[in-house]
C-alpha cells in the first residue's frame, strides 16, 4: 500500500507569552492523513486554528509560537525535527502554499516573470532560455493569456483573478508533492471563484499532488475535497469523507455549520446562525470547548474534554454523544 504524502499525528502548536505566563493552545492534538491526489478540506470559523495548522506544516510560525508536541510526517520524514536549512530546501519545492491575498504574496517591485522564476532558480537551478520557456508554460497552464507579454508586467497591472492564478503558478512551479491553499478564493467574486476552483482541480488531476484546502466556506468543500476536517478551538472536532460529513454529520458544530448554509428552497425570513462566539483560547471553557454554544450539551460536556471517537469507516468525532459507539 502506498505511503501517505502527509501524516500529522497529535500536532500541538502553542503561543507562549514572553514571561511564559500566558499560553494559547492554537492547535491542540490535530491528526490527519493525506494521500497522493487527495484533497483535505479544513473548515471552521475564524480563530479555529486552520491557518496556524497550515503554517505549522511549513514551520513558518511567529516568534511566540512553538510546536510543543506531535509529528508532521512528510513522505515518511518528520518535519518537526528538521533544521531550518533543511526546511528551506522543502518549502517552495516539495511543499508550497497559496495565500488568500495575492497582493500580500506578490512583490509590487518585481515583474510577474521574475517572481515565478525565483523558486525555479533556487530549487531547480534553471537559467536562460529553459527558465523562460518554463515561465511561459506555467502562465499558459493557469490560463493567463499572452504569457510573453504578461511575464514582463507588474502585479498592479493584473486583475484580482489573474493575480491569484499567478500565485498558483508560483505554487506549482517546482512540481510539489503537497500544496496548501489557505482561503485562496476569499478575495474573488463568485464567477472568478468558480473558474479558479476548476483550475485547481485540473492542476491536481494532471500532477497528482496532495492538497490541503483551508476555507470558512463549507459549500466550497463539497466541490473541492475528498475528505473534510472540521476545526473548532484548535481541535479537529470531526473528520470524515466529504459525502459522510454532508449526509451524516456527527458533531453538533458540524451540524450547525451545515444548517447555516443558505438554501434557495428555504422561504423563511431569517438565516440560521450559531448562537454565541468562539471561545478565548487563552482562557478556554472547561470540558468540551463547544459546550457553551451547543444545544445538546450535558453535564459531562461541561466537565470533561471528549476524546476522538471513531463512529464509522474513516469517520471520527469529538463528542460524548457517541461514547457508547466507541465501546
Amino acid at each position: 500500500m502506498a505511503q501517505p504524502v502527509l501524516e500529522v499525528k497529535q500536532l500541538q502548536t502553542y503561543f507562549v507569552s514572553a514571561q511564559g505566563t500566558r499560553v494559547v493552545k492554537a492547535v491542540d492534538g490535530v491528526t490527519f492523513t493525506i494521500n497522493e491526489g487527495e484533497t483535505l478540506g479544513v473548515v471552521g470559523e475564524s480563530g479555529s486554528g486552520k491557518t496556524v495548522t497550515s503554517m505549522s506544516l511549513l514551520r513558518l510560525l511567529p516568534a511566540a509560537a512553538r510546536i510543543v508536541g506531535g509529528q508532521i510526517l512528510f513522505q515518511g520524514e518528520d518535519l518537526v525535527t528538521k533544521t531550518e536549512k533543511e526546511m528551506r530546501a522543502i518549502r517552495g519545492s516539495q511543499i508550497t502554499m497559496i495565500l488568500q491575498d495575492p497582493m500580500m504574496s506578490l512583490n509590487p517591485l518585481f515583474t510577474i516573470g521574475e517572481q515565478i522564476a525565483e523558486p525555479l532558480r533556487i530549487h531547480r537551478h534553471m537559467r536562460g532560455k529553459v527558465l523562460l520557456e518554463r515561465i511561459k508554460e506555467l502562465l499558459r497552464g493557469v490560463r493567463i493569456p499572452s504569457p510573453e507579454v504578461r511575464l514582463r508586467e507588474y502585479p498592479h497591472q493584473m486583475s484580482g483573478g489573474m493575480r491569484q492564478r499567478i500565485v498558483g503558478a508560483i505554487g506549482i512551479s517546482c512540481e510539489p508533492r503537497l500544496l496548501i491553499a489557505d482561503e485562496p478564493t476569499t478575495s474573488l467574486d463568485v464567477t472568478i471563484q468558480a473558474q479558479y476552483l476548476n483550475l485547481l482541480k485540473d492542476i491536481q488531476q494532471e500532477s497528482r499532488l496532495a492538497m490541503v484546502f483551508i476555507t470558512h466556506n463549507i459549500g466550497i468543500i463539497a466541490k473541492m475535497c475528498d475528505n473534510v476536517a472540521v476545526m473548532y478551538a484548535g481541535k479537529m472536532v470531526e473528520r470524515a469523507p466529504v459525502r459522510e460529513i454532508f449526509n451524516h454529520p456527527k458533531h453538533p458544530y458540524t451540524e450547525a455549520l451545515l444548517n447555516a448554509i443558505p438554501r434557495l428552497t428555504d422561504r423563511s425570513k431569517r438565516l440560521w446562525s450559531i448562537e454565541g462566539q468562539p471561545p478565548d483560547l487563552a482562557n478556554p471553557p472547561s470540558g468540551c470547548p463547544f459546550h457553551p454554544r451547543c444545544p445538546k450539551a450535558e453535564d459531562r460536556c461541561r466537565r470533561e474534554v471528549p476524546p476522538e471517537i471513531q463512529v464509522g469507516e474513516n469517520h471520527y468525532t469529538r463528542c460524548w454523544l457517541w461514547e457508547a459507539q466507541a465501546q
